[in-house]
């Protein structure tokens, strides 16, 4: 068993009793400590594979029930089983990540739930492509066989994303893998659909839907691709019945589909046409009068001719106001999308056009010649439009009207709505509230049938003895067809089954039907919509519909992490079922995350050629690197634009840390002496007192979900304080053997850099647990150590007051030997002094600091004292510095380079006050971006005056 986390109480103590124990172990050897050292150069690959594999043997990702602590679960967004591990996945898996890591390091018993997705039509499609390679088709094998040869896929091919996603560094418990076509959670969807028709709140219906031509089967919104494409504008004559030379024009850019037109709508406000209403239209190309109705809800008064056709099988809003006003509904095409001679005579479509079984675009090339032939066509123009696309095979969809499987939602959607505007359920960003609420309060039923073979078969079934009339209307016999749940005509499969056919629904196949005792009885061949098992898989997972330990432990589950294009198809659906099967919230909280882009902002695709394959820069750059960059741009409600330079940057952030930490092991040995941090030395108070308040930042930072400043305050802290500012300082001490301080200092090295590995933890896992683990510490791996919590000890304002002033007093010496060319190794005498006797005297007491990081010798004494003839005097706020001008200084290109400085600094400070200026950018921006701005502009300023005035020192000096 892993070693448990000790508390927080009792980390002080263990962690002296470390420290001691090192330092007898290095006695007892009578030289060195024996440690295992940390290569010279960082290899990610190398401590990725060996950690990753480390932590699974050892078992630190498995949760219990039985397990201390408050419950904290996240159930993962399952992946589709066909997936290949892309920047999105990615995103979304680090951020749970660095939660899951960091509740765990707090103590909390943590679950982070894994599985994939059995993914309906993507799965059936991969198989199909590789029967063809075969010579085989899934109508040969018929159905049973099919299905065997998908779990046969899954089998060998399933698990793809599930090494990536380990390769990811995946705190999973992994024991727990589900998958939604697993005999758990296909016990749960078979129990929730049978009491929801019990219920009432699922139906069969003949309804518009999203249909595939080529998958033949009903899609999701979701699975709808959209598409801009420039496509054309008809312009067509609707002739009025009683006064045929008037006419209402009607703009349409599917004339193929007018012939299953059954009224004309326009505006009830509109003057030129509401005295038309009531009247009828002759429609062209066919013998059949339509209506004209006035409708304010499809008709825009701003758009078009003001008239509109009104097609109900074959255009949502259509079918919409076909229902408000009663109208006859005509379906034009078949399943293949393909003109269908039954409609086109029921449409009274002229027989001459010959169009029976012609594709779509075929007849719309037939019905426009022979609309522009007759005087109906008007004009045609270029339009740009939306055309839906199969997101599996491009096909373009068809609104097509068909009998599906429903879900009433309404009811549902009314308890979800309601736990949101509670509060009971936090969306964050909350900007994503008013468009969840938006979508739930004009939400439609839904349509849950599938007209494929891989899926949640609907637990459905007809008795052929009873419903002769309604099964099998073409004729064919069911014969052996009923067994496998195919029917001998593919093409028309989803339509064998009337609307008016009774069902039988039932959790197993009953023995018999209910009403005539006869045991023919035929299954429905549809499967489930995937998202509907999704919808279960906060409980599903958890063991529903069985009342298990890790059911009433982990649900409600804390988090759930998502992307803002499932938040209606999955994620509102979740909050639906839970509250409807557990009576309580999926979850308590929803992070919703930005999308991922390249570098300009554009979607990423292959076709482009602009995707980053995350398994490709985790390979290059190494994978801490990747999740580091993606942490720190997930800013809420702003779309990450990702380029392989800014990973490339956090991988020298890698090395910077690794260097650091290689740095700090030279200096190790030798005693450590734990002394309270009052009595410990300026720079050890000033980096504790840091280390503090970014313990406190990145918490509170975590607990809002903004993994942006969290890991923008660690990048800063290890970077810019730790590395170049804190380490510089100590040198001194740790070069200078028996140095008074050095028992001291080399405890708060190692005490800060422990710290520093465990906060950084949860984002950087494989670089900080091999950096611990070459150190002293306490506890097996620091996958399950504490999580550093603030200590107000360590707070040192006095420290950090001391800080600002040195800092402020080596940046300008350094600004200095850059202006007069002085190379950095130069040793050079420099002055410094300030205005106010206390920080003079704060000066005094930092005389060696300054000299060390400034690489010269400091004199500190107030400016009026100084007495050299050739001394560029820097003064900002107070502070003074002075740095003798060498006789070999040549003041002309230092004149040169503070000119271009101070043209640099004028176009920076015209960028950022112009962005302040900008009403657009101040209404949009945070107020931290504000904020941080207007210290810009200030600093800038302040930059601005000491370069002139330092000008105009050197242009007196070269004067003389």
């Amino acid at each position: 068993m892993p070693q448990k986390a000790t508390s927080r109480d009792s980390r002080h103590f263990l962690y002296e009793t470390d420290m001691l124990r090192c330092r007898t172990s290095r006695l007892e050897s009578g030289g060195a400590m024996t440690r295992r050292q940390l290569d010279k150069a960082y290899d990610p690959k190398a401590v990725e594979d060996r950690w990753s594999q480390e932590w699974l043997a050892r078992g630190y990702f498995h949760a219990s029930p039985e397990q201390p602590g408050q419950p904290y679960c996240i159930v993962i967004p399952p992946p589709n089983v066909t997936g290949s591990l892309h920047v999105g996945h990615a995103l979304n898996h680090s951020l749970q990540d660095i939660l899951i890591r960091w509740r765990r390091m707090q103590g909390r018993n943590t679950l982070w739930l894994p599985g994939t997705d059995h993914a309906g039509i993507a799965t059936q499609n991969v198989v199909e492509k590789q029967l063809m390679t075969e010579g085989l088709s899934r109508e040969s094998l018929r159905r049973k066989r099919f299905v065997e040869r998908v779990w046969q896929w899954k089998a060998t091919s399933g698990g793809t994303i599930v090494n990536q996603q380990k390769q990811l560094g995946e705190s999973c418990d992994w024991d727990r893998l589900r998958f939604t076509m697993d005999e758990g959670l296909s016990k749960a969807v078979l129990e929730v659909f049978v009491r929801l028709y019990e219920d009432g709140l699922i139906y069969r219906g003949e309804r518009l839907i999203n249909w595939c031509p080529r998958c033949l089967t009903a899609l999701s919104d979701i699975e709808v691709e959209h598409e801009e494409v420039t496509g054309k504008l008809y312009h067509i004559r609707y002739p009025l019945v009683d006064d045929p030379n008037t006419s209402l024009i009607v703009a349409t850019t599917r004339p193929e589909t007018m012939l299953g037109d059954t009224a004309v709508a326009v505006h009830p406000d509109d003057p030129r046409y509401r005295h038309l209403i009531g009247k009828k239209v002759r429609l062209p190309l066919t013998t059949r009068e339509i209506p004209i109705l006035g409708d304010s809800i499809l008709v825009d008064l701003e758009f078009g001719t003001g008239a509109v056709k009104i097609t109900p099988a074959h255009d949502f809003n259509d079918f919409e106001a076909g229902e408000r006003h009663k109208l006859p509904i005509i379906s034009i095409l078949t399943a293949r999308a393909e003109m269908d001679g039954i409609g086109l005579r029921e449409a009274q479509a002229d027989a001459s056009l010959n169009l029976v079984l012609k594709p779509v675009q075929k007849a719309r090339a037939i019905v426009v010649e022979a609309l522009a032939e007759r005087g109906y066509l008007v004009k045609t123009e270029d339009h740009k439009m939306a055309i839906g696309k199969c997101y599996r095979c491009k096909t373009v969809i068809e609104p097509y009207l068909s009998p599906q499987w429903f879900v009433k939602i309404k009811p549902l959607a009314e308890p979800a709505i309601k736990v949101v505007e509670d509060r009971r359920i936090r969306i964050v960003p909350e900007s994503w509230v008013n468009n969840y609420l938006g979508w739930m309060r004009d939400i439609k039923d839904w349509c849950i049938s599938r007209q494929i073979w891989w899926g949640h078969q609907i637990p459905v079934w007809y008795c052929t003895n009873c419903n002769q009339e309604h099964i099998l209307k073409t004729g064919h016999a069911v014969g052996a067809t009923a067994e496998h749940g195919m029917l001998p005509d593919i093409a028309k499969w989803n339509f064998t089954i009337a609307q008016e056919a009774k069902p039988i629904v039932a959790r197993t196949k009953p023995a018999r039907c209910p009403v005539c005792h006869s045991q023919e009885l035929l299954r429905d061949p549809d499967v489930l919509d995937t998202w509907f098992s999704s919808a279960l898989w906060p409980f599903s997972t958890l063991g529903w519909p069985d009342q298990t330990p890790e059911l009433k432990t982990y649900y409600p589950t804390s988090t759930l992490v998502t992307g803002l294009d499932i938040l209606f198809f999955w994620v509102a659906r979740m909050i639906m079922m839970g509250l409807k099967f557990m009576g309580d919230v999926p979850f308590k909280d929803v992070y919703i995350h930005a999308l991922v882009r390249d570098a300009e902002g554009q979607k990423m695709s292959k076709s482009k050629g602009n995707v980053i394959d995350p398994l490709h820069v985790m390979e290059q750059f190494g994978t801490d690197a990747l999740r580091f960059t993606l942490a720190s741009m997930a800013s809420p409600g702003r779309d990450i634009k990702l380029a392989e330079e800014r990973i490339e940057g956090y991988r020298n952030f890698a090395n910077k840390i690794w260097n650091a930490a290689r740095f700090s092991l030279m200096y190790l040995d030798g005693p450590r002496t734990a002394l309270p941090p009052m009595q410990r030395t300026f720079p050890d108070r000033w980096i504790l007192s840091r280390l503090n308040q970014t313990i406190h930042a990145v918490t509170t930072e975590l607990e809002s979900y903004r993994f942006d400043r969290a890991a923008t305050v660690l990048y800063q802290f290890i970077w810019r304080e730790y590395c170049d500012w804190y380490l510089e300082l100590i040198k001194p001490v740790l070069q200078t053997p028996e140095h008074p301080d050095g028992a001291s200092t080399r405890h708060t090295l190692l005490e800060t850099l422990e710290t520093t590995m465990r906060l950084l933890h949860p984002f950087m896992p494989f670089i900080t647990e091999e950096i611990w683990q070459t150190i002293p510490h306490q506890g097996d791996s620091i996958v399950v150590q504490n999580y550093p919590a603030a200590n107000d000890a360590w707070d040192a304002p006095d420290a950090e007051r001391y800080f600002m002033l040195l800092e402020q007093t080596v940046g300008l010496v350094r600004t200095g030997r850059v202006l007069l060319n002085y190379p950095p190794g130069q040793q050079i005498p420099f002055h410094v002094g300030h205005d106010d006797p206390d920080r003079q005297n704060q000066l005094h007491q930092l005389q060696r600091h300054l000299a060390h990081l400034s690489r010269g010798t400091a004199e500190v004494s107030p400016s009026h004292d100084w007495q050299a003839a050739r001394l560029l005097r820097l003064v900002t706020e107070g502070l003074s510095v002075g740095i003798a001008v060498a006789d070999d200084v040549d003041l002309k290109k230092a004149i040169d380079r503070l000119a271009k400085q101070i043209t640099d600094t004028d176009k920076e400070f015209q960028r950022v006050e112009g962005k302040l200026k900008n009403a657009e950018f101040v209404s949009k921006a945070p107020p931290d971006v504000i904020t941080e701005h207007q210290e810009r502009v200030q600093t800038l300023s302040r930059d601005r005056a000491l370069l002139a005035d330092s000008e105009r020192q050197l242009r007196a000096m070269l004067a003389v």
